[in-house]
C-alpha cells in the first residue's frame, strides 16, 4: 500500500465477507483489484454453529467445516503468496474461540474481524452478529481478546439499528483496541461522517481518532467512492460486486483515482490507523 500525499496510508479497497462464498478461491479471484479480503463469516463455537446449521436448513449458504480454526489456517495458507492482506470475519457466542481465531490471524499477519453485523434471527438469538451492538460490554471483551493476540482487529457493524448509538459503539471498540471499523451504512452514507472525528461535534474523539473507517454498502463506482471519501472514510469495501468482475474493476479504478487525489475527500482523515 502506497502512502497518500499527506504521507499516511492511502485509501484502500476491501473485499467484504460473503457467507458461504468468501474463501481463498474467492479472494484470489478478487486479488487483482483489492488490497485486502475478509473471508467468512465463520461460526466458531457450538451455539453459533448451531445457528449456522439452522440458516443452511432454510437454504442460506454457510461455511460449516468440522474444525473452524483449522479451516481458517488452511484458507490463509492457500493465500500465502496472494498479493493482498487476508482476514476472516468471525461469529461466536463465547469469547475464547474469538481469542483462538485471532491468534491464528496474528500468526499470519491477517485481520480478525468480529461480526457485530449479521441480522439473521438465528444468529441474534444466540448473541452473535447485530445483537452485540446492544451489548457493548461483551463486544468490547471480544475486541480486547482479539487485539490482545497482536492481530489487527476489525469490527463489522451495521448502521440504522434501532436503539443503537453507533458513535458510542465506535468509541467503545476503539478503547478496547480495535484497529478497523467496518461500517455497513445501510443506505445512510452520512453515518460515516458521524464516526469521523473531524466531523464530530463532540470535543475530542479519544481512541476513535486512530480507527481506520471502512465504508460498506452500495459501493459501485466513482460516484459512491467519492461520496464515502467526502464523508471521511479511509477505505471502502464491496461484497456482491466481488463476484462480478466488471463491477469490481469499476470500484478499483475509483479507489485508484481516490489515491491519486482525483476525488474530493474533504472529510478524509487518512494517515491514521492500520492499512493493509
Amino acid at each position: 500500500m502506497t502512502a497518500d500525499g499527506d504521507g499516511g496510508p492511502a485509501p484502500f479497497l476491501v473485499a467484504a465477507s460473503l457467507s458461504g462464498a468468501a474463501d481463498a478461491d474467492w479472494a484470489r479471484a478478487a486479488a487483482p483489484h483489492v488490497d485486502a479480503a475478509v473471508l467468512g463469516g465463520i461460526a466458531l463455537d457450538p451455539a453459533s454453529r448451531a445457528a449456522a446449521r439452522d440458516l443452511v436448513a432454510r437454504e442460506r449458504s454457510e461455511f460449516l467445516p468440522v474444525d473452524p480454526l483449522a479451516w481458517i489456517d488452511r484458507q490463509f495458507d492457500a493465500l500465502a503468496d496472494a498479493p493482498l492482506r487476508p482476514g476472516v470475519n468471525v461469529r461466536s457466542a463465547t469469547i475464547d474461540p474469538v481469542h483462538e481465531a485471532a491468534a491464528v490471524c496474528a500468526a499470519r499477519d491477517a485481520v480478525c474481524e468480529i461480526n457485530a453485523h449479521c441480522r439473521q434471527p438465528e444468529l441474534r438469538a444466540v448473541g452473535c452478529g447485530e445483537s452485540l451492538l446492544r451489548d457493548r460490554d461483551r463486544l468490547t471483551d471480544y475486541v480486547a481478546a482479539a487485539a490482545g493476540t497482536g492481530a489487527t482487529t476489525s469490527v463489522k457493524v451495521r448502521a440504522a439499528v434501532p436503539g443503537v448509538d453507533l458513535v458510542a459503539v465506535a468509541d467503545a471498540v476503539a478503547d478496547a483496541g480495535a484497529d478497523w471499523l467496518h461500517v455497513d451504512a445501510m443506505d445512510a452514507e452520512g453515518v460515516v461522517a458521524d464516526l469521523t472525528p473531524g466531523n464530530d461535534a463532540s470535543t475530542g474523539a479519544g481512541s476513535r481518532a486512530d480507527l481506520t473507517v471502512i465504508a460498506n454498502n452500495g459501493v459501485r463506482g466513482r460516484g459512491t467512492v467519492a461520496e464515502y471519501a467526502a464523508h471521511g472514510a479511509d477505505a471502502v469495501s464491496v461484497g456482491r460486486p466481488t463476484e462480478r468482475p466488471p463491477a469490481l474493476a469499476r470500484v478499483a479504478e475509483a479507489v485508484c483515482a481516490w489515491r491519486e487525489g482525483e476525488l474530493p475527500a474533504g472529510g478524509s482523515r487518512r494517515g491514521r490507523g492500520a492499512s493493509p
